[in-house]
């Protein structure tokens, strides 16, 4: 079956989610790729809204963290700052979702200026919940599209921190253990060793080549690097028809 980008990347960071896992989601394709995995191989998976549902289970596809769905059938209902407090902070959430405007190598994401911080280029949104994300979940996973500006050798600002300045660096900086344990772009699916990025599976039409123009370091391909799995045919059929019929965000 044909598919797009935006599918395949649902569907490969659906895989990152294991069955038990407690998972902090957002919406777009973090929101999809959970609920993927618990309608699959992940029943378990405990998912966690930023507006303070806990273990929500959504009939239908949420359009907002604060939509109505989310809390229907939800084990319990918090506010946002028990949410953060008692559940994120305290360190009772397996796994979180992460994008931003730049990540690098070694998994620090800026979602705060491109430039100088006092007077930049372009002032971003900034962090919302995204470096508590960063900071105290045990794995995180980040989306985005692959392109060299969003792919530098170093973020202009560390919004959310990934590994800092290499092996050792979350430790040095108090920072919990964990970090993130796979970026999956257009392109490629990332991994981490030696808390550096290296590349692990390359998707279907795409060269080895395509994904070093696309990165600002010479980015490390892992020895046994392999074509990215495409979605099945089931994968498929839940996204398009249960999970996102109107194609909101596919």
């Amino acid at each position: 079956m044909n598919y797009t980008d935006t599918e395949l990347m649902v569907v490969k960071a659906a895989q990152k989610l294991q069955d038990g896992d407690s998972v902090l989601v957002g919406v777009g394709v973090p929101n999809l790729a959970a609920n993927l995995a618990k309608r699959t191989h992940a029943p378990e998976l405990r998912m966690i809204y930023e507006s303070g549902t806990i273990d929500s289970n959504p009939s239908s596809l949420p359009l907002s963290i604060g939509d109505p769905v989310l809390a229907a059938g939800a084990a319990s209902i918090e506010s946002l700052h028990g949410g953060f407090n008692y559940y994120l902070q305290a360190g009772r959430i397996d796994a979180g979702f992460l994008g931003g405007a730049q990540i690098d190598r070694y998994g620090n994401i800026n979602s705060t200026v491109i430039g100088d911080y006092d007077d930049p280029d372009v002032r971003l949104p900034g962090s919302g919940g995204a470096c508590e994300i960063a900071s105290n979940v045990e794995k995180t996973i980040i989306t985005t599209t692959h392109q060299r500006q969003r792919f530098p050798e170093e973020v202009d600002f560390i919004t959310s921190p990934g590994f800092i300045d290499g092996e050792g660096g979350r430790e040095r900086h108090g920072l919990r253990e964990g970090g993130p344990v796979a970026v999956i772009t257009d392109m490629a699916v990332m991994g981490f060793r030696d808390e550096k990025m290296v590349v692990e599976s390359i998707h279907p039409g795409v060269e080895r080549e395509d994904v070093q123009e696309a990165t600002g370091w010479d980015i490390e391909f892992a020895n046994d690097v392999s074509e990215t799995e495409p979605p099945t045919e089931n994968e498929l059929r839940l996204l398009r028809e249960e999970l996102d019929p109107d194609g909101i965000y596919l």
